[in-house]
């Protein structure tokens, strides 16, 4: 077998060689510099047991997370019962969605339950955003589970 040699005296299958290892690596990243962007922000409020979380808009989408407002129904505050989570000690939460991306966990105190709302004896304001798909998943990233 013949080896066509160029001017340097690299092989033609060398050069290709070279050349494939060369195309490979265009676009890699040394590790120290590779950054990959959370999905999820979580940063604690001063003074508070809760944190605001902030989801990339990618993930956002993948959770598929959904909201409705807080509404007012004869006289009472109202929440959807999907809003609704409860922690390990028993409490009641709804999610917030103060601004596009940001959520806040939020006390509530159930006064009673008719079909699928939860009629509050405390909570966020008539018009607040909560999350009524995607609570559950919120709460995870929040306590740190799947980390």
């Amino acid at each position: 077998m013949t080896m066509a040699a160029t001017p340097r005296g690299l092989t033609t299958s060398a050069v290709a060689l070279l050349l494939a290892l060369a195309a490979v690596g265009c676009g890699e990243v040394p590790s120290d510099e590779h950054v990959i962007d959370e999905p999820v922000t979580v940063a604690e409020i001063e003074g508070a047991d809760v944190a605001h979380l902030t989801l990339t808009s990618s993930a956002e989408r993948r959770l598929d997370i959904t909201t409705t407002t807080v509404e007012q129904v004869d006289g009472t505050t109202v929440v959807p019962n999907a809003a609704v989570i409860v922690d390990e000690h028993g409490g009641f939460w709804v999610y917030t969605n103060p601004e596009p991306q940001g959520f806040v966990r939020a006390p509530i105190e159930i006064d009673h339950e008719e079909g699928d709302l939860a009629y509050l004896a405390d909570g966020p304001p008539v018009g607040t955003s909560v999350v009524t798909l995607g609570a559950a998943e919120l709460f995870g990233a929040e306590r740190g589970i799947g980390h």
